[in-house]
């Protein structure tokens, strides 16, 4: 699916919570082939995606009460990749932690603080202790063709930058590929994850924001649950996403999603926002 055109318009900081009441993706279908691994793997990929990371700064979103149609990562497999990477296949995993209250449909909360809360700064870098992971993050941003642009080094991860900061109501996207056809990329080791785990987003400013892990899925592709998994919340919350299940070898794609469902570890299970 493509993400249809954007009436959104720069948001002024004293609009900053329509994002709360935005449902900004109600469909998607994540399309993760394997990467062409187009740098060495070293630190010249991440600088390279340091070099382009954004300013803060007004940002571009569907307007308050619409619903975006439909959300796709394109860019994820541009070469034609016929032999399996060294690292071993990512497989299904189990279903791990409690998800969310927006998958459950609890009832929808009002956000906390009013209008006048400050913009949250966009994320610059992304760590998660348990697994290693210390990326720099790019923008990634709707194509002309509709669909999202994935990130073009397996070794750095992308925020969905027409969506939510992390750390400011709503939910916040950050994807990644599992590996490339020289081994694993920088979101291999997400199934390690467990529950209480810690997640840290450095933002431009300076200012870093703490999810604590709360769920583990593995979702089909062709039946992903888009409403559940991106459903707004009042307050902040964060997902993770990756490549999941079998490889399909004539698709050159895998055939499943792994999400991390993730929330600040003061607030607990996030609620849905009308």
């Amino acid at each position: 699916m493509k993400l249809p055109e954007r009436a959104g318009r720069p948001l002024p900081a004293s609009g900053r919570p329509a994002l709360v009441r935005a449902r900004l993706v109600a469909a998607l279908v994540v399309s993760f082939a394997r990467a062409k691994d187009t740098t060495a793997r070293t630190g010249a990929g991440a600088a390279r995606a340091g070099a382009a990371l954004r300013t803060a700064g007004p940002r571009r979103l569907v307007g308050a009460g619409a619903v975006a149609a439909g959300l796709a990562l394109a860019g994820l497999g541009a070469a034609a990749v016929t032999d399996r990477p060294a690292a071993p296949a990512p497989t299904r995993v189990a279903d791990v932690g409690e998800l969310p209250a927006t998958v459950h449909g609890a009832a929808p909360t009002a956000p906390e603080g009013g209008s006048d809360r400050a913009p949250v700064a966009p994320p610059a870098r992304l760590r998660i202790p348990r697994i290693g992971v210390d990326t720099a993050l790019g923008d990634l941003q709707v194509q002309d063709d509709g669909h999202l642009a994935a990130p073009a080094d397996p070794d750095v991860a992308g925020w969905w930058s027409q969506g939510p900061a992390p750390g400011g109501p709503g939910t916040a996207v950050i994807v990644g590929h599992v590996d490339s056809r020289t081994g694993p990329a920088v979101f291999a080791g997400l199934s390690v994850l467990r529950p209480g785990d810690t997640i840290e987003v450095q933002a431009v400013d300076g200012t870093t924001s703490s999810f604590t892990v709360q769920a583990l899925r593995s979702y089909d592709k062709q039946d992903f649950p888009a409403e559940q998994v991106f459903g707004n919340t009042a307050g902040p919350s964060l997902r993770l996403i990756t490549c999941g299940g079998s490889y399909d070898r004539a698709q050159h794609a895998y055939d499943a999603n792994l999400v991390v469902f993730a929330a600040p570890p003061a607030r607990g299970n996030d609620t849905p926002t009308a």
